[in-house]
């Protein structure tokens, strides 16, 4: 009776190992858990708009972990914008007084804070355009009916061109021709399309359309430098994220990026 009992409970333990390595007695290792996505917010002067875009392409191809989100526009709503909570972890303005604003409020991490390109003001016309412009006391004459600047309240590059105009004395001459625009790649689109005869913007967003041509430069000292000002905000929570994208701007990549679109680096 006995050794029946020992047969059948060995028996019964062989069943139950093998039911156990069946079922996989040793755990097997989890599969392991791909990093989160970490989205990246960055509130940008549209006239950055095509360098940015290629350093977007590059940075992400070797940050699979990172998603740039650019939101572009006009340096003074950018502001507005932050002021009022939009959610955003690096700003880059068109210009210094936009940042300063922010800083003033504690919105910017003032640490990380550095100018990074430079820019210059000119005056475009239509490809075809015959008009004889080749300075800027040249948009007081009559044939110059329609001139497009950016809204000089908001727009850096208006209020550059705004600076430029009163600095040569011509200002009170040439605002009731001035068309104000939204942001400064308006300015070009009202050129591009003929709407206007003559348009002040950035020398990189003429670089950027074969519909317009440079007929004019703004003279040295007759406007404060245009500077791109860059910093984290105070209320990012990917600070690490940040201050890594921001020292990748700085690196040779995207320094040869930032002058294919016209700029010069900051030193």
């Amino acid at each position: 009776m006995k050794s029946r009992l020992l047969v059948f409970l060995m028996a019964a333990l062989l069943i139950v190992a093998a039911m156990t390595t069946g079922c996989g007695g040793e755990k097997s290792a989890a599969p392991a858990t791909p990093p989160q996505k970490v989205e990246l917010n960055v509130s940008a002067a549209v006239s950055l708009k095509d360098a940015l875009a290629e350093i977007q392409k590059n940075y992400e191809a070797k940050n699979s972990n990172i998603k740039l989100v650019y939101n572009l526009g006009a340096s003074g709503a950018l502001q507005k914008q932050i002021e009022q909570g939009a959610p955003a972890d690096i700003f880059i303005s068109a210009a210094p007084k936009q940042m300063n604003d922010l800083e003033e409020k504690n919105l910017v991490n003032k640490a990380t804070r550095k100018n990074l390109v430079e820019n210059k003001l000119v005056i475009i016309v239509p490809t075809a355009s015959t008009l004889n412009i080749t300075k800027y006391e040249d948009l007081t004459k009559d044939e110059v009916q329609k001139l497009s600047i950016g809204e000089t309240a908001s727009v850096p590059a208006g209020q550059y061109a705004q600076e430029v105009l009163k600095k040569l004395g011509i200002w009170d001459k040439i605002q009731n021709k001035a068309v104000l625009a939204k942001d400064v790649r308006t300015v070009l689109t009202y050129v591009e399309t003929g709407n206007v005869e003559a348009g002040i913007v950035y020398k990189t967003d003429a670089a950027s359309s074969d519909k317009v041509k440079i007929v004019a430069t703004a003279p040295e000292g007759s406007h404060q430098p245009i500077l791109y000002p860059i910093a984290i905000l105070s209320g990012t929570k990917q600070q690490k994220a940040a201050e890594d994208f921001l020292t990748y701007l700085s690196t040779p990549e995207c320094k040869a990026i930032f002058e294919k679109y016209g700029f010069t680096m900051s030193k």
